[in-house]
């Protein structure tokens, strides 16, 4: 498994990512053969083409930027720009970025931003080119140069939407590039050649360095930390700390680098990222962004799960889903939208948890599962190798895009599959883990029970029968996180509610029963009586409005 070596005491210093000027990547428009009156027409021309509706959202979106209006920033990125996206640019990319610079006086700073969402909408809409690609990687290049390399802090300010869909899409954008830059049966020659003379571009030590400079430019650790012993973090925020947009920018950064790492497979250094990050904290950061906090259960379910942590996973999925299913009315349709894709894979990963290692969980959430997952789950219980191609279809719709961290050698066809080998991986820990729903299945059916009959039941030696029951035994206990922001840390607990004895040929069953939840039930019930009530009880008053009677009074009712 992929260990990676990169220490935050590397990226000390400012940080000057590179953005060369790429061999043989011509411009996007060949205007050599051009003269000015020709060009002054084009220009004209591109400015002319632009909806008049979008040409007002621009002006809109660049005089906010100038007036650091925040909630009208918020309304521009978050209601028109999808809006408009979905009316004019459906199967289309935004206007080009010159047509633009001539509707905002040039402007540097906002050009640079727009093309973050002009080269994201193709991202989303299209299919990039590699021309795309290298030059969306030269744009982040040069909003992370401003952030990080001016002389004090930007006056730039963001919704925390934006500065969170920034980072993420830096880091899809670089996954994204991994994937396709490893697809060499794909790649033409010319776009071979162009990868081996250009290996800088989307380098893992590149994004890595944006977001370990970005981490340490905040001090968001010291902040957290300080937080976390009581303290001031004002006090220990310094000069750009101090600052929303590099405070944010700093926490959303490890988050990233939680993605980061688990799409590299380092699972450990994923939660260890975390360490300044209290997971269950209703006023984190990470709840003022809804993509955010998926995220973060996302993958600290996910590295729990290839840790085999079993119980730590299902806690950490059924948090999250729960958090998803009460609050998607608050949010936009993109950001639930969003949300939901991420809960469709976290409910698979769920039902292999909850599979291999079977434990209590959410009446709704359980419910949902059941009838999404009821029958795979069904079939991982039987065991086999019918219960590993479950898992693994399962696992495949699941799991993060893997990545690896260096170049393909491009001399080479063959393309690396860090898909293939992180499923392995995750086989063979469930491999040894499936003993448990198959024997337990069987032993809580009874209190005492012979080797021989067991055996029987399950058409195996005894003698390999007491094996399996050792590794039962074994796989039971498993270590569970217990809070804290340490999220290595832990107790060996049992993992499951039923246990056993074995003395000499006779097993000894005992199973600790948790007693339903009978008062949630109720009260869940009851208000849903109420509401019914409520709801006939405005009908009747409408019916008798519009018939032109009084309103009935309404009786009293009372639940029990």
């Amino acid at each position: 498994m992929y260990q990676a070596t990169f220490e935050v005491e590397e990226f000390a210093g400012n940080i000057d990512v590179v953005a060369d000027s790429y061999a043989n990547v011509d411009e996007m428009e060949d205007v050599g053969d051009l003269d000015d009156e020709e060009l002054l027409m084009q220009a004209q021309a591109g400015v002319q083409s632009i909806p008049e509706q979008v040409r007002s959202f621009l002006g809109h979106l660049y005089a906010n930027l100038q007036s650091d209006k925040a909630r009208d920033l918020t309304y521009n990125y978050e209601i028109q720009f999808p809006k408009l996206s979905d009316k004019y640019y459906a199967k289309s990319s935004w206007p080009e970025p010159q047509y633009v610079a001539a509707l905002v006086n040039d402007d540097g700073l906002f050009l640079i931003l727009y093309r973050e969402l002009y080269y994201r909408h193709i991202y989303s809409r299209l299919h990039p080119s590699l021309e795309t690609r290298f030059r969306s990687f030269e744009n982040y290049c040069d909003l992370f140069n401003h952030i990080l390399n001016s002389d004090g802090p930007t006056d730039l300010e963001l919704p925390n939407q934006w500065l969170w869909d920034i980072v993420d899409e830096f880091i899809y954008q670089f996954q994204s590039f991994c994937t396709h830059r490893s697809r060499l049966n794909k790649r033409s020659e010319e776009e071979i050649a162009l990868l081996k003379e250009n290996s800088q571009v989307w380098s893992t030590y590149s994004v890595l360095n944006v977001l370990y400079s970005l981490i340490q430019k905040s001090n968001i650790s010291e902040q957290l930390r300080a937080q976390q012993q009581g303290g001031d973090a004002a006090k220990v925020a310094g000069e750009f700390g101090v600052r929303p947009l590099y405070r944010m920018l700093g926490y959303f950064s490890i988050v990233g680098l939680v993605r980061v790492h688990c799409m590299l497979g380092d699972y450990t250094l994923a939660l260890q990222t975390l360490e300044n990050v209290e997971l269950g904290n209703a006023r984190a950061l990470y709840t003022r962004v809804m993509a955010c906090h998926v995220s973060v259960y996302y993958y600290v379910g996910f590295a729990y799960l290839m840790m085999g942590r079993y119980a730590d996973a299902t806690q950490a999925f059924v948090h999250i889903l729960t958090f998803v299913a009460r609050t998607r009315q608050y949010h936009q349709r993109q950001q639930v939208d969003a949300a939901s894709k991420k809960a469709e894979q976290m409910y698979a990963l769920l039902a292999i948890a909850v599979s291999l290692s079977p434990v209590r969980v959410d009446e709704n959430i359980h419910a949902y599962m059941r009838e999404k997952y009821g029958d795979q789950q069904h079939r991982i219980q039987r065991g086999g190798e019918e219960a590993l191609d479950v898992i693994s279809e399962l696992y495949l719709f699941a799991c993060p895009k893997f990545i690896t961290p260096n170049p393909p050698n491009y001399d080479v066809a063959e393309p690396a599959e860090p898909q293939a080998y992180q499923l392995r991986t995750f086989l063979r820990e469930a491999r040894l883990q499936l003993v448990v729903p198959t024997l337990r299945s069987f032993l809580k059916l009874y209190t005492t029970m012979g080797i021989d009959r067991l055996s029987s039941f399950l058409e195996m030696e005894p003698a390999e029968l007491k094996n399996q029951l050792m590794v039962y035994k074994q796989r039971c206990r498993q270590v569970k996180w217990g809070g804290g922001s340490d999220l290595l840390s832990g107790e060996l607990v049992p993992s499951t509610d039923l246990d056993f004895a074995l003395q000499m040929d006779m097993i000894f069953i005992a199973e600790s029963r948790v007693g339903r939840r009978y008062a949630d039930w109720f009260i869940r019930n009851a208000n849903k009586v109420h509401d019914l009530v409520v709801t006939l009880e405005n009908r009747q008053d409408a019916v008798a409005a519009s018939a032109g009677k009084p309103p009935a009074e309404s009786e009293a009712v009372v639940v029990v």
